[in-house]
């Protein structure tokens, strides 16, 4: 049986809202990207509804509406923070001693071009490889592969723990 867009949208709120707020960085705009997203996938239910990608589709919608042209003059303050990203769904068990770290972390990837942070984004936090992050931000594999190598070397110069644990 096909879902309804209602069933879809209730289900996936809290995974979308995560999932573009650690985009973004900034849980505001993450509300307004999966909305106006939302709004398009409903008035296209009927073709989107039965793809068996759908998820990846809606996923790769929030990306293309976060790097569109109307949102790239906007400046913004980054306000994700650790407790932000956990008020937004189930929050997971963090170790204490990280959390100042995984703060500095945040702010540092805030920092990056918006396409190095989606590719950092999508390859620690969404787990793609590099074939899906091309296809997803609609550049080559080696364009992928240098806006992590860049985002890796920016985020090592201003941060001196390791990258990964960090993500």
């Amino acid at each position: 049986m096909l879902d309804t867009f209602d069933q879809f949208a209730v289900d996936r709120i809290d995974r979308l809202l995560r999932f573009a707020t650690a985009l973004t960085c900034d849980p505001h705009l993450a509300q307004d990207v999966v909305q106006d997203v939302l709004v398009r996938v409903q008035h296209r239910w009927a073709r989107i509804g039965p793809m068996p990608g759908r998820d990846q589709y809606v996923r790769r919608m929030i990306i293309n509406e976060y790097l569109s042209w109307r949102r790239r003059k906007a400046a913004r303050t980054v306000a994700a923070t650790h407790s932000t990203l956990d008020a937004l769904g189930t929050p997971t068990a963090d170790p204490a001693g990280y959390v100042t770290e995984r703060d500095a972390m945040r702010r540092n990837i805030a920092r990056l071009p918006r396409k190095q942070r989606a590719a950092l984004m999508l390859r620690f936090y969404a787990d793609r490889d590099d074939a899906e992050i091309a296809e997803l931000l609609g550049c080559s594999e080696g364009t992928v592969r240098s806006h992590i190598s860049r985002a890796l070397s920016a985020l090592r110069a201003t941060h001196q723990h390791p990258v990964r644990e960090a993500l």
